[in-house]
């Protein structure tokens, strides 16, 4: 992660659940390099080797184990990122996404039971309000997915807690940078290999967000003072752009042209074929109607008064682009 010109947080020691995600392990390394205390508790290891030493095993359904661990450490700041993260509708959110329900109220305990700790940062998502229109206010709920109910159950669990001490919710957007699992398995290996073929359908606008601006803006809310962040909801990530800019981008970085185009009849015809091959094996194909529909459709956040609050963050698209791919090409191209 390169240098950020971030507020000077040293001395603070920082509890993160789920630490070891994508997030967490940007988050960590620049809050190392401003010399805080850092304890990551995650039941994976450190996907960046380095943070190792901050690394502590643990499970926030684990209710006692985390309590435990929370008063050992003495934090005076809390940011709670672990959660499911995936979209699965086979399942419900008492069932499938206990970590974003039970966990989410395990940590509120926590911190309750914890008096130094002085702030409090609880990860939503922006998948609390699905596409089609932007929410009415922070408690204007209409997810479209079994993760993004979980998400509310987030929410309203924090707003329940009656926390002691400044707290803050930030909802994602589609976040992406070093470090991301995914893209760095499917989006950019494809491009990567020369194999991405670009889908020639009405590009949708959407939330992207350099996971360096995200880190910038979870170090101003915990800068900044109570009065402007305490109970406060921020969504978190860039102003949205064409799906198309994003993808042009890292196109144009990766392989020095922009990506070759699929008609756009080609892709609703392969989409028809295959929701009757969705239907006949029981699988989902990897693009029917449905996904078709999804790829074509905005989905729009009410990011500005982030913006109005937080500032301007300092990383352009270019620049991202730039530092993801300069990652790439070192830690997983090489």
């Amino acid at each position: 992660m390169p240098e950020i010109p971030f507020p000077s947080l040293t001395a603070r020691r920082v509890f993160i659940t789920g630490g070891s995600g994508f997030i967490g392990t940007n988050l960590i390394e620049s809050l190392l390099e401003q010399g805080c205390e850092v304890c990551n508790y995650d039941p994976q290891p450190p996907l960046q080797p380095a943070h190792r030493p901050h690394h502590q095993v643990g499970d926030i359904l684990d209710a006692s184990s985390l309590r435990q661990s929370v008063a050992a450490f003495q934090p005076d700041n809390l940011i709670h990122l672990a959660a499911r993260t995936d979209c699965d509708e086979t399942t419900t959110v008492k069932d499938g996404y206990r970590a974003n329900t039970d966990g989410t109220q395990n940590v509120l305990d926590a911190i309750k039971a914890t008096p130094g700790i002085q702030r409090a940062l609880i990860t939503s998502s922006q998948y609390v309000a699905g596409p089609g229109r932007l929410p009415k206010g922070d408690e204007d709920y209409f997810p479209h997915t079994v993760y993004g109910w979980s998400k509310v159950e987030t929410e309203r669990l924090t707003r329940a807690a009656d926390l002691p001490c400044t707290w803050t919710l930030i909802r994602p957007v589609n976040i992406w940078g070093p470090w991301h699992q995914r893209y760095t398995r499917e989006f950019w290996k494809i491009v990567h290999k020369g194999l991405y073929l670009h889908p020639g359908v009405p590009s949708p606008t959407r939330a992207y967000g350099y996971v360096g601006n995200i880190v910038w803006q979870i170090m101003r809310i915990l800068e900044l003072p109570p009065t402007m962040v305490n109970k406060q909801v921020f969504y978190v990530g860039d102003r949205p752009i064409s799906i198309d800019k994003w993808i042009y981008a890292f196109h144009r970085e990766i392989r020095g042209r922009d990506p070759l185009k699929i008609p756009f009849p080609a892709i609703k015809a392969l989409a028809v074929a295959g929701d009757g091959i969705s239907r006949l094996t029981g699988k989902p194909f990897y693009i029917t109607s449905s996904r078709l529909r999804s790829m074509t459709q905005d989905y729009l956040t009410d990011i500005e008064p982030t913006f109005t609050t937080l500032g301007e963050p300092p990383f352009s698209l270019g620049e991202g682009v730039k530092q993801t791919t300069d990652w790439l090409r070192q830690e997983v191209w090489k």
